[in-house]
């Protein structure tokens, strides 16, 4: 029910760009389309920190550092979550977590590696 499963990361030189994606394939329709989708991050020694995040009816939120840069995008027919990933920096180095949350429980995905080379 609670499965995420992020795809896409991997290694890219300062500049260049990644789409992360997030599949929720085991959530049900009507318990994904009310969920919040966010993306979050965990760089080493760091703790984990909120990236974006996409509300139900498709309200968006960004942290400070990566707004301009990263979109954020929901695919309820499919029980996707995207995030687009522009003019990545070498402090964008971190896993990415996919994060589903609803009713006060919330899922998290095992994460994808996103490395950007200076």
């Amino acid at each position: 029910q609670g499965q995420l499963v992020e795809s896409g990361g991997g290694l890219v030189q300062a500049g260049g760009s990644l789409r992360l994606s997030c599949a929720a394939s085991r959530t049900i329709t009507s318990v994904f389309n009310p969920s919040i989708m966010a993306w979050y991050r965990q760089a080493p020694g760091q703790e984990r920190e909120l990236v974006a995040s996409i509300a139900p009816g498709g309200s968006t939120d960004y942290a400070e550092s990566v707004k301009g840069r990263f979109t954020i995008s929901r695919d309820n027919a499919s029980k996707r979550v995207y995030l687009q990933m522009n003019d990545l920096a070498p402090e964008d180095t971190a896993v990415y977590y996919c994060y589903r949350h609803l009713g006060g429980q919330t899922y998290w995905g095992q994460g994808t590696q996103v490395t950007v080379s200076s």
